[in-house]
Protein backbone atom coordinates (compact mmCIF):
# COMPACT_ATOMS: atom_id res chain seq x y z
CA UNK A 1 0.00 0.00 0.00
CA UNK A 2 1.63 3.37 -1.00
CA UNK A 3 1.83 5.50 2.34
CA UNK A 4 0.79 8.36 0.04
CA UNK A 5 -2.38 7.01 -1.19
CA UNK A 6 -5.56 8.00 0.29
CA UNK A 7 -6.87 5.01 2.64
CA UNK A 8 -10.06 4.40 4.66
CA UNK A 9 -12.37 2.19 6.62
CA UNK A 10 -14.60 -0.30 4.26
CA UNK A 11 -16.81 -3.17 5.91
CA UNK A 12 -18.39 -4.36 2.79
CA UNK A 13 -18.13 -4.63 -0.97
CA UNK A 14 -21.20 -6.19 -2.69
CA UNK A 15 -21.01 -7.01 -6.36
CA UNK A 16 -23.68 -7.10 -8.80
CA UNK A 17 -26.03 -4.74 -6.93
CA UNK A 18 -29.10 -4.28 -8.92
CA UNK A 19 -31.09 -1.01 -5.98
CA UNK A 20 -27.99 1.18 -5.48
CA UNK A 21 -28.47 3.12 -8.73
CA UNK A 22 -28.95 2.85 -12.36
CA UNK A 23 -27.79 -0.70 -13.88
CA UNK A 24 -25.28 -3.12 -12.61
CA UNK A 25 -22.98 -1.84 -9.88
CA UNK A 26 -20.34 -2.26 -7.56
CA UNK A 27 -21.47 -0.67 -3.89
CA UNK A 28 -18.65 0.22 -1.72
CA UNK A 29 -19.31 0.31 1.99
CA UNK A 30 -18.31 3.06 3.81
CA UNK A 31 -17.64 2.75 7.73
CA UNK A 32 -18.71 5.32 10.29
CA UNK A 33 -22.21 7.44 10.09
CA UNK A 34 -23.08 10.42 12.36
CA UNK A 35 -26.43 8.97 12.58
CA UNK A 36 -27.88 6.19 14.17
CA UNK A 37 -31.28 5.61 13.05
CA UNK A 38 -32.73 2.79 15.21
CA UNK A 39 -34.09 1.09 12.06
CA UNK A 40 -30.68 1.06 10.19
CA UNK A 41 -30.16 -2.18 7.83
CA UNK A 42 -26.01 -1.87 8.67
CA UNK A 43 -25.48 -1.15 11.94
CA UNK A 44 -22.30 -2.32 11.80
CA UNK A 45 -21.70 0.40 9.50
CA UNK A 46 -22.45 3.13 12.38
CA UNK A 47 -18.92 3.02 14.50
CA UNK A 48 -16.24 4.17 12.42
CA UNK A 49 -13.71 1.32 13.57
CA UNK A 50 -13.59 -2.21 12.66
CA UNK A 51 -15.70 -4.38 14.79
CA UNK A 52 -16.21 -8.31 15.82
CA UNK A 53 -19.33 -9.96 14.74
CA UNK A 54 -20.07 -12.92 16.30
CA UNK A 55 -22.60 -15.96 15.07
CA UNK A 56 -23.01 -18.01 18.25
CA UNK A 57 -24.82 -20.35 15.48
CA UNK A 58 -21.25 -21.21 13.94
CA UNK A 59 -19.12 -21.59 17.23
CA UNK A 60 -17.95 -25.12 18.44
CA UNK A 61 -18.54 -26.01 22.08
CA UNK A 62 -15.69 -25.38 23.99
CA UNK A 63 -13.01 -24.58 21.04
CA UNK A 64 -12.10 -21.26 23.05
CA UNK A 65 -9.27 -20.90 20.40
CA UNK A 66 -10.51 -17.12 19.84
CA UNK A 67 -9.90 -16.81 23.79
CA UNK A 68 -6.16 -18.23 23.34
CA UNK A 69 -5.38 -15.76 20.80
CA UNK A 70 -6.65 -12.20 21.84
CA UNK A 71 -3.57 -10.47 23.32
CA UNK A 72 -5.46 -8.64 24.94
CA UNK A 73 -8.42 -11.20 26.97
CA UNK A 74 -10.92 -9.17 25.76
CA UNK A 75 -12.95 -12.09 25.35
CA UNK A 76 -14.68 -14.94 27.74
CA UNK A 77 -16.09 -18.33 26.60
CA UNK A 78 -18.72 -20.31 28.63
CA UNK A 79 -20.04 -23.72 25.78
CA UNK A 80 -21.02 -22.10 22.67
CA UNK A 81 -21.14 -18.58 23.92
CA UNK A 82 -18.45 -15.62 24.31
CA UNK A 83 -18.31 -12.40 25.29
CA UNK A 84 -16.43 -9.63 23.89
CA UNK A 85 -15.27 -6.98 26.11
CA UNK A 86 -15.23 -3.83 23.62
CA UNK A 87 -13.42 -1.71 26.09
CA UNK A 88 -10.27 -4.40 25.86
CA UNK A 89 -11.24 -5.29 22.44
CA UNK A 90 -8.87 -3.35 19.86
CA UNK A 91 -10.41 -5.45 16.54
CA UNK A 92 -6.82 -6.78 15.67
CA UNK A 93 -8.39 -9.73 14.28
CA UNK A 94 -6.42 -12.31 15.85
CA UNK A 95 -9.64 -14.11 17.15
CA UNK A 96 -11.20 -14.22 13.93
CA UNK A 97 -8.19 -15.47 12.17
CA UNK A 98 -8.41 -18.71 14.99
CA UNK A 99 -12.06 -19.27 14.91
CA UNK A 100 -12.31 -22.53 12.50
CA UNK A 101 -15.50 -22.19 11.56
CA UNK A 102 -15.82 -18.29 10.73
CA UNK A 103 -18.12 -17.66 13.78
CA UNK A 104 -16.26 -14.56 14.59
CA UNK A 105 -15.44 -12.11 12.10
CA UNK A 106 -13.81 -8.49 11.48
CA UNK A 107 -16.24 -5.76 10.11
CA UNK A 108 -14.26 -3.29 9.01
CA UNK A 109 -10.46 -2.87 6.66
CA UNK A 110 -8.28 -0.24 5.77
CA UNK A 111 -8.28 0.38 2.12
CA UNK A 112 -6.34 2.13 -0.30
CA UNK A 113 -8.14 3.76 -3.68
CA UNK A 114 -6.31 1.38 -5.74
CA UNK A 115 -7.32 -1.24 -3.63
CA UNK A 116 -11.13 -0.72 -3.94
CA UNK A 117 -10.78 0.66 -7.21
CA UNK A 118 -9.23 -2.70 -8.16
CA UNK A 119 -12.72 -4.51 -6.99
CA UNK A 120 -14.36 -2.35 -9.31
CA UNK A 121 -13.13 -2.97 -12.15
CA UNK A 122 -13.70 -6.66 -11.87
CA UNK A 123 -17.15 -6.06 -13.02
CA UNK A 124 -16.53 -3.14 -15.48
CA UNK A 125 -18.03 -5.38 -18.54
CA UNK A 126 -21.18 -5.32 -16.90
CA UNK A 127 -21.25 -0.86 -16.11
CA UNK A 128 -20.52 -1.01 -19.89
CA UNK A 129 -23.71 -3.23 -20.99
CA UNK A 130 -25.90 -2.19 -18.07
CA UNK A 131 -25.35 1.52 -18.03
CA UNK A 132 -23.60 0.83 -14.30
CA UNK A 133 -21.10 1.74 -12.31
CA UNK A 134 -19.95 2.64 -8.57
CA UNK A 135 -21.79 3.10 -5.36
CA UNK A 136 -20.34 4.85 -2.73
CA UNK A 137 -22.46 4.15 0.38
CA UNK A 138 -22.28 2.98 4.34
CA UNK A 139 -22.20 4.18 6.96
CA UNK A 140 -22.11 7.78 5.92
CA UNK A 141 -19.76 8.01 3.03
CA UNK A 142 -19.31 11.72 3.49
CA UNK A 143 -17.57 11.35 6.67
CA UNK A 144 -14.65 9.92 5.05
CA UNK A 145 -14.46 13.18 2.63
CA UNK A 146 -10.90 12.82 1.65
CA UNK A 147 -11.14 9.42 0.95
CA UNK A 148 -14.45 10.02 -0.97
CA UNK A 149 -13.50 12.83 -2.70
CA UNK A 150 -10.08 10.71 -3.87
CA UNK A 151 -12.51 7.74 -4.69
CA UNK A 152 -14.58 9.70 -6.91
CA UNK A 153 -11.73 11.48 -8.94
CA UNK A 154 -10.39 8.04 -9.79
CA UNK A 155 -13.86 6.84 -10.69
CA UNK A 156 -14.13 9.76 -13.02
CA UNK A 157 -10.56 9.77 -14.27
CA UNK A 158 -11.20 5.89 -15.70
CA UNK A 159 -15.13 6.64 -17.17
CA UNK A 160 -16.92 5.30 -14.32
CA UNK A 161 -20.23 6.03 -13.20
CA UNK A 162 -20.12 7.25 -9.81
CA UNK A 163 -23.11 7.68 -7.45
CA UNK A 164 -23.03 8.44 -3.60
CA UNK A 165 -25.61 7.44 -1.52
CA UNK A 166 -25.95 9.93 1.81
CA UNK A 167 -28.02 11.33 4.58
CA UNK A 168 -26.84 14.23 3.77
CA UNK A 169 -25.37 14.92 6.92
CA UNK A 170 -21.86 16.75 6.89
CA UNK A 171 -20.94 20.51 6.47
CA UNK A 172 -22.20 21.58 3.21
CA UNK A 173 -18.51 22.59 2.05
CA UNK A 174 -18.15 18.63 1.71
CA UNK A 175 -21.30 18.72 0.21
CA UNK A 176 -20.56 20.86 -2.55
CA UNK A 177 -17.36 18.93 -3.05
CA UNK A 178 -18.39 15.98 -3.63
CA UNK A 179 -21.25 17.24 -5.87
CA UNK A 180 -18.97 18.41 -8.46
CA UNK A 181 -17.42 14.98 -8.97
CA UNK A 182 -20.54 12.38 -8.59
CA UNK A 183 -23.13 11.79 -11.01
CA UNK A 184 -25.46 11.27 -8.94
CA UNK A 185 -27.39 11.30 -5.38
CA UNK A 186 -29.08 8.62 -3.50
CA UNK A 187 -30.03 11.33 -0.62
CA UNK A 188 -31.78 9.72 1.97
CA UNK A 189 -34.40 11.42 4.18
CA UNK A 190 -35.68 9.98 6.87
CA UNK A 191 -38.11 12.18 8.91
CA UNK A 192 -39.22 15.74 8.20
CA UNK A 193 -40.63 16.79 11.57
CA UNK A 194 -37.16 17.54 13.34
CA UNK A 195 -38.29 15.88 16.92
CA UNK A 196 -39.18 12.61 15.48
CA UNK A 197 -35.66 13.06 13.34
CA UNK A 198 -33.91 13.50 16.62
CA UNK A 199 -35.36 10.69 18.60
CA UNK A 200 -35.04 8.03 16.13
CA UNK A 201 -31.81 9.08 14.44
CA UNK A 202 -29.89 11.13 17.20
CA UNK A 203 -29.88 14.14 15.28
CA UNK A 204 -31.56 17.26 13.70
CA UNK A 205 -32.11 17.30 10.56
CA UNK A 206 -31.98 21.04 9.73
CA UNK A 207 -28.30 20.41 8.30
CA UNK A 208 -29.61 17.58 6.28
CA UNK A 209 -32.57 19.57 4.72
CA UNK A 210 -29.79 22.47 4.23
CA UNK A 211 -28.08 21.04 1.76
CA UNK A 212 -30.40 19.15 -0.11
CA UNK A 213 -31.70 22.70 -0.99
CA UNK A 214 -28.01 23.66 -1.69
CA UNK A 215 -28.25 20.44 -4.39
CA UNK A 216 -31.34 21.64 -5.33
CA UNK A 217 -30.36 25.00 -6.15
CA UNK A 218 -26.94 23.74 -7.87
CA UNK A 219 -28.91 21.38 -10.20
CA UNK A 220 -26.94 18.10 -9.11
CA UNK A 221 -29.11 15.03 -9.42
CA UNK A 222 -30.38 14.21 -6.67
CA UNK A 223 -33.11 10.84 -6.06
CA UNK A 224 -34.66 11.25 -3.04
CA UNK A 225 -34.80 7.61 -0.91
CA UNK A 226 -37.31 7.48 2.23
CA UNK A 227 -37.12 4.98 4.45
CA UNK A 228 -40.56 3.94 5.20
CA UNK A 229 -41.40 3.22 8.77
CA UNK A 230 -44.84 2.52 10.55
CA UNK A 231 -44.71 4.99 13.22
CA UNK A 232 -42.17 8.11 12.07
CA UNK A 233 -43.60 8.97 8.59
CA UNK A 234 -46.14 7.13 7.43
CA UNK A 235 -48.98 9.58 8.35
CA UNK A 236 -50.78 12.05 6.53
CA UNK A 237 -49.13 14.59 7.47
CA UNK A 238 -45.59 13.45 6.85
CA UNK A 239 -46.86 12.51 3.36
CA UNK A 240 -48.13 16.18 3.51
CA UNK A 241 -44.84 17.78 4.38
CA UNK A 242 -42.74 15.42 1.95
CA UNK A 243 -45.45 16.20 -0.66
CA UNK A 244 -44.73 20.31 0.00
CA UNK A 245 -41.02 19.79 -0.02
CA UNK A 246 -41.03 18.23 -3.60
CA UNK A 247 -42.78 21.04 -4.70
CA UNK A 248 -40.69 23.57 -3.43
CA UNK A 249 -37.38 20.97 -4.91
CA UNK A 250 -38.79 21.25 -8.59
CA UNK A 251 -34.87 20.22 -9.78
CA UNK A 252 -35.41 16.96 -8.07
CA UNK A 253 -38.19 14.77 -9.53
CA UNK A 254 -37.19 11.38 -8.40
CA UNK A 255 -38.22 9.87 -5.23
CA UNK A 256 -37.95 6.13 -3.94
CA UNK A 257 -39.95 4.83 -0.72
CA UNK A 258 -37.98 1.91 1.07
CA UNK A 259 -40.17 -0.18 3.28
CA UNK A 260 -38.90 -1.39 6.61
CA UNK A 261 -37.73 -5.02 6.96
CA UNK A 262 -36.41 -7.30 9.25
CA UNK A 263 -33.35 -8.31 7.19
CA UNK A 264 -30.92 -6.86 9.41
CA UNK A 265 -32.25 -8.18 13.15
CA UNK A 266 -29.63 -10.44 13.10
CA UNK A 267 -26.69 -8.02 13.28
CA UNK A 268 -27.69 -6.39 16.02
CA UNK A 269 -27.42 -9.93 17.37
CA UNK A 270 -24.04 -10.41 16.22
CA UNK A 271 -22.32 -7.02 17.36
CA UNK A 272 -23.08 -7.78 20.91
CA UNK A 273 -23.82 -4.39 21.84
CA UNK A 274 -26.76 -2.54 23.90
CA UNK A 275 -29.29 -1.63 21.84
CA UNK A 276 -32.24 -3.66 20.32
CA UNK A 277 -33.19 -4.01 16.31
CA UNK A 278 -35.98 -1.46 15.87
CA UNK A 279 -39.11 -3.45 17.09
CA UNK A 280 -41.69 -1.31 14.68
CA UNK A 281 -44.28 -2.66 12.20
CA UNK A 282 -43.60 -3.70 8.60
CA UNK A 283 -45.22 -1.67 6.26
CA UNK A 284 -48.63 -2.29 4.84
CA UNK A 285 -48.57 -2.36 1.17
CA UNK A 286 -51.51 -1.32 0.40
CA UNK A 287 -50.51 1.80 2.73
CA UNK A 288 -47.33 2.03 0.26
CA UNK A 289 -49.37 2.25 -2.60
CA UNK A 290 -51.76 5.00 -1.16
CA UNK A 291 -48.03 6.64 -0.09
CA UNK A 292 -46.99 6.57 -3.97
CA UNK A 293 -50.30 8.04 -5.05
CA UNK A 294 -49.73 11.11 -3.02
CA UNK A 295 -46.27 11.69 -4.29
CA UNK A 296 -47.26 11.15 -7.40
CA UNK A 297 -49.75 13.84 -7.77
CA UNK A 298 -46.83 16.26 -7.50
CA UNK A 299 -45.73 15.30 -10.63
CA UNK A 300 -42.38 12.93 -9.58
CA UNK A 301 -41.56 9.91 -10.90
CA UNK A 302 -42.36 7.93 -7.28
CA UNK A 303 -41.19 3.78 -7.22
CA UNK A 304 -41.36 1.37 -4.28
CA UNK A 305 -37.94 -0.17 -3.13
CA UNK A 306 -34.71 0.10 -4.87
Amino acid sequence: MNPQEPTGIIFDIKHYAIHDGPGIRTTVFLKGCPLACRWCHNPEGIAPEPQLLFRAEACLPDCRRCVAACPNQAITADGRSIRVDTTRCRACGRCAEACPTEALRLVGRRMSVTDVLREIEKDRVFYDESGGGATFSGGEPLAQPAFLTALLDECRRRGIHSVVDTSGYAPSAVVRKIADRTDLFLYDLKALDPDIHRQTTGQDNRLILENLRLLAREGARVMLRVPYIPGVNDDEESLRHLSALLKELRTIREIALLPFHRGADHKYRQLQQDGEPWSGDIPDPQDLVRAKAVLESEGVTVRIGG
